[in-house]
């Protein structure tokens, strides 16, 4: 099967923003098609806040940016309920959340109580208000940033809420002749007003919302080898089974490496998940979801090396 061309204009396009991250723009598109959520981890001013933005105007999507400070409530995000003063009749202001791409910047630095108020975003794509349930726009996506050096004054994100980003990834720092273009095009046309997702004059709009639909439902349709669901089910055991790994990956992990591996398929052009797939995105789907003991372990010390190791000791289906 051939690439489809949408996902080449899509990643063509965020790339005339985000210079030389084309494997971590496949990723981030994957997780798209997966309908999963991306938390990416890194130092400030890598291109985190432009890729999603980026992503939006690509697809003439609806684009909501949330500056995740202290001082930030559950419904700035969700919405809250207000009476009419004319009516006297309650109503419902949607939050921040009702849009098709969400960037929560700088997560850890708001409350738990308000981190909490993703919950039933990320997992349900809908908010509860009253006992009235409001369905988000499709396709819905939160991608959320977080800086891993400066740990003062955040609140770090519980499991529970680990456990409901498909992937975890990390821009990097770009080479020097990547810097020198950054540099050489860093001018007023290149910069994307976030306040409206179509409002950059240097991201066009290739695609529609709608063919980000059509191709999630493609990716459902990847075929999966019994073979390359065994694979998945050994490598999500073998994390739950090995010394050094205190909490291992949950069900909704294999069902994530599963989604994702589909997901992964379309952007490369394949139809059908391939072992070397399985291998190459896994540390991004597994790693942030295991927990590793207090023990030293002489092969590794990060949960990404660990999952690196489980794949080179678990058997490679032919």
């Amino acid at each position: 099967m051939n690439k489809d061309e949408r996902v080449e204009k899509l990643i063509s396009e965020i790339e005339k923003v985000i210079v030389g991250k084309r494997e971590v723009i496949e990723l981030v598109v994957a997780a798209l098609l997966a309908r999963g959520h991306v938390l990416v981890e890194d130092v400030p001013g890598v291109g985190k806040t432009q890729m999603v933005s980026a992503m939006a105007a690509a697809c003439n999507g609806e684009f909501h940016r949330v500056q995740m400070t202290p001082d930030i409530m559950p419904g700035d995000i969700t919405g809250f309920s207000m009476v009419r003063q004319d009516s006297g009749d309650m109503i419902f202001k949607k939050g921040a959340a009702f849009c098709n791409f969400f960037l929560a910047d700088e997560i850890n630095r708001s409350s738990p109580k308000s981190q909490s108020a993703l919950l039933e975003i990320m997992e349900e794509r809908q908010v509860s208000m009253d006992g009235v349930t409001y369905e988000l726009p499709q396709p819905f996506m939160v991608m959320a940033t977080q800086n891993p050096v400066e740990t003062y004054g955040t609140y770090h994100l519980p499991e529970a809420q680990m456990d409901r980003f498909l992937m975890k990834l990390s821009m990097g720092y770009p080479t020097r002749e990547e810097e020198k273009y950054i540099l050489r095009h860093n001018g007023s046309s290149a910069r994307l007003n976030l306040k409206t997702a179509n409002a950059g004059t240097h991201v066009d709009n290739t695609i529609k919302t709608t063919d980000i639909i059509d191709l999630q439902e493609k990716a459902d349709n990847i075929y999966v080898s019994p073979a390359i669901e065994e694979y998945i089910i050994r490598i999500v055991t073998a994390s739950r089974q090995m010394d050094g790994i205190r909490l291992g990956a949950s069900p909704r992990g294999s069902i994530a490496l599963y989604q994702a591996a589909k997901a992964y398929a379309v952007v490369l052009g394949e139809d059908c998940v391939l072992p070397e797939m399985i291998k190459k995105i896994a540390p991004y789907v597994l790693a942030h979801r295991l927990m590793l003991s207090s023990q030293k372990v002489r092969e590794w010390d990060t949960a990404e090396a660990a999952v690196e190791w489980i794949l080179n000791t678990v058997e490679v289906p032919v």
